[in-house]
């Protein structure tokens, strides 16, 4: 009888496909402190970001045969001493590439129409006719230049969104060359069309972006600090809901503070749960808490991906 364990939870419509294929799914919360003294019993283990699944609770995990992350991003996981252990690692990449990428083009909307500081000084009692006059800098995007840093899944789902908006596109990413990007539209059956987007280098894309939205995995050192920001147009926008340490934090409130960045959305920080209190008060910056997979839809995709990917695995051994 193959045991998982969810340790950060998992969406009913996976559960379900779990129980149907008579696998036994534990959703109780075991603390990371605790985590290494419940593994051993588990055949799976199943995260989101927020478990830890480090040397010590690979090495305690006896029967540990599969680790699943629910999401794109594999930093919370000791990937190569599991591979030393014969662990199966996997994640989904498929599941929440839609609403990353929507949550992206929220910021950038947030940014260019100041959304973000309407509904901080509005409710705060702001004068309605001086706000009004305020916000008149806004702009529209049509025309404007969105450079996508990481041209993968969730990249090329922006790409289709800012294309739709009259956006001009600039992508980089060393592993990609060329993409398609194929547009479908709903209510027009069978009615699809694409667009070749050839990658640029990183120093072209962000020299001549309007907008620029990051889209590659953490870990290491920052790829934006004050030398990429200073070759950054100035008045720039930045847009970050790939993972937290990706910007050096203090040369981007630097760059905000000088004008040369005009703005930023900002998903993911480097200390979360408790990020920095310059970034979540600036008025520049539009700030949301971690939620780019944060969607009905995605979470269903989610549960159900993962729930393939372990049936798949163990097959009809259980």
């Amino acid at each position: 009888m193959i045991k998982i364990l969810a340790n950060d939870g998992i969406h009913p419509d996976g559960r379900l496909l779990l129980e149907e294929a008579a696998y036994i799914v534990d959703e109780d919360k075991v603390p990371q402190e605790a985590l290494a003294d419940r593994i051993a019993e588990y055949d799976v283990l199943i995260v989101r970001s927020a478990t830890k699944v480090n040397k010590a609770v690979i090495e305690a995990g006896k029967n540990l045969k599969v680790i699943a992350r629910g999401g794109v991003g594999l930093d919370n996981i000791d990937l190569e001493y599991a591979r030393s252990k014969g662990i199966q690692v996997f994640n989904t990449p498929m599941a929440s590439s839609r609403a990353v990428a929507e949550l992206a083009i929220a910021h950038l909307f947030s940014l260019s129409r100041m959304l973000h500081r309407s509904n901080r000084e509005l409710a705060a009692g702001g004068d309605f006719k001086k706000l009004k006059k305020a916000y008149e800098t806004g702009f529209q995007i049509k025309g404007k230049t969105l450079g996508i840093i990481g041209f993968g899944r969730i990249g090329q789902e922006v790409a289709k969104i800012a294309l739709g908006m009259g956006m001009s596109v600039r992508a980089h990413d060393p592993f990609v060359q060329e993409a398609r990007v194929g547009i479908q539209l709903n209510d027009y059956k069978g009615l699809t069309f694409g667009v070749n987007i050839q990658t640029e280098s990183f120093d072209k894309v962000i020299r001549e972006s309007d907008f620029i939205t990051l889209h590659i995995p953490g870990g290491g050192q920052p790829l934006i600090t004050a030398e990429e920001l200073n070759k950054m147009k100035d008045g720039v926008f930045l847009i970050n809901t790939a993972r937290g340490g990706i910007i050096d934090e203090e040369a981007l409130l630097d760059a905000l503070e000088s004008g040369k960045v005009a703005g930023a959305g900002i998903d993911v920080f480097q200390n979360e749960p408790t990020p920095r209190e310059a970034l979540l008060k600036h008025p520049n910056i539009s700030c949301t808490p971690h939620i780019g997979a944060s969607t009905v839809e995605a979470q269903s995709y989610i549960g159900m991906e993962l729930a393939d990917k372990i049936i798949a695995f163990f097959g009809d051994d259980k």
